[in-house]
């Protein structure tokens, strides 16, 4: 006799299982990504790559997911979700496992850019999915699971990668990445026959907007609060291994052990703030003003970062790049959720192209820099930087809204 329970369970998971599947892709991302940062100190040493050559290395990522993002995303806004996601996600999986064949600064640099170009499909594909087959009122939600993804490959890499790298070497850390993209490709060939991912729903007027511009100064302000409040995120992904083990005296196997605490705070804000924006939407729809509202608390949970450096405590240090994060994946959701609002939803892939290009274009920038200050040790100068960002992040949002929004008061 069927259960009474078992049929809402099984329609809830059906109906979430897109956007689930688009945290499993965002987690494989993030795992391939966060393998050349977690095995970081080993491989310079290995190899005699510098820290600031390092930092070029991460640039070459950087500028190729900023033109990988709005590429993917305007692929996957026409041409679905589905062949497009497979194809970017099957192309990255082969430059992943190209690392394990490289042996200079120069190798690792083409390997990371092929990557990042590729791994720009990630999160539109994830939005796309989450405003796709979502009701409205649980997207932002949706959007956090399928973006959470993200932070916790942050969090289970070092889990899963340190042991393979202690017995194979961190050559074979890197092939061990390929069996994931490999699985969920596999995956996906299931999920994708879902109906709403094949064939997107038929918008209601309500949820229209005007058409994408870079014109029109909102669009600006979306990816200045994006990409500038979510720099410390970068720290996590890159700076934090090298800061562990210079400054800190951790080695590969303590970097394991270790390196999972700062992304979970990473996890806990994008469900956090999430809940918070779906929350807020519920009672009224969502002003410039309540935005103003978020960032600025944001801001203000952003300071504390800037005294990382100040501590040799491994739990302290720990503990700010778990707040720094947490504040960060606030920026992330609140600026989503306020441009969909400004936007047509049939624009949502190349939105979030847009922001997550944004940011890889200031992680380019600022990544050479700090593998320099790293290199002379002034790591003081580059927390103090990250913690200034999302106050700079805010000054730029407020500048470029629309004049008859910003005399508001």
């Amino acid at each position: 006799m069927r259960s009474r329970f078992s049929l809402p369970w099984l329609t809830t998971l059906r109906w979430w299982a897109p956007t689930a599947t688009m945290m499993l892709l965002s987690f494989i991302s993030y795992v391939d990504r966060n393998t050349l940062a977690l095995l970081s100190h080993t491989i310079l040493r290995d190899t005699g790559l510098t820290a600031e050559q390092y930092g070029f290395v991460i640039s070459a990522f950087s500028i190729a997911y900023l033109l990988g993002n709005p590429v993917w995303g305007r692929a996957l806004d026409r041409y679905g979700l589905r062949a497009v996601t497979a194809c970017a996600v099957a192309l990255w999986t082969a430059a992943s496992v190209a690392h394990a064949f490289v042996r200079n600064a120069a190798g690792f640099a083409v390997a990371r850019a092929a990557l990042g170009f590729c791994e720009g499909a990630t999160f539109p594909a994830g939005f796309r999915a989450a405003t796709q087959t979502l009701r409205e009122a649980e997207r932002a939600r949706g959007v956090a699971l399928a973006y959470s993804g993200g932070s916790l490959g942050a969090i289970v890499t070092p889990l899963l990668i340190t042991p393979i790298a202690l017995r194979w070497g961190w050559r074979g850390a890197f092939v061990a990445t390929g069996v994931l993209g490999i699985a969920w490709v596999s995956l996906w060939g299931t999920v994708g026959r879902d109906e709403r991912v094949r064939h997107p729903p038929a918008r209601a007027a309500a949820e229209a907007g005007p058409s994408l511009s870079f014109r029109r100064r909102p669009l600006w302000a979306f990816m200045a609060i994006y990409a500038l409040g979510a720099v410390p995120l970068g720290f996590v992904l890159y700076i934090a291994p090298i800061d562990l083990g210079h400054r800190l005296g951790c080695d590969q196997a303590a970097l394991g052990r270790l390196l999972w605490i700062p992304p979970l705070g990473w996890e806990v804000g994008y469900f956090f703030w999430g809940w918070i924006v779906d929350r807020a939407a519920r009672r009224a729809p969502l002003a410039r003003g309540w935005f103003l509202r978020v960032y600025t608390w944001l801001a203000l949970l952003s300071l504390p970062f800037a005294a990382t450096a100040l501590f040799r405590s491994r739990a302290v240090v720990l503990a700010l790049l778990f707040l720094g994060t947490f504040t960060a994946a606030g920026y992330v959701i609140a600026s989503l959720a306020e441009v969909t609002r400004k936007h047509a939803s049939d624009h949502a892939a190349t939105l979030a192209g847009l922001g997550a290009g944004s940011w890889s274009a200031v992680i380019a920038v600022v990544m050479p820099l700090f593998g320099r200050l790293l290199d002379v040790g002034a790591y003081g100068t580059t927390y103090a930087i990250g913690a200034a960002s999302p106050f700079v992040a805010l000054v730029a949002w407020h500048l470029l809204q629309p004049s008859d929004e910003t005399a508001r008061p």
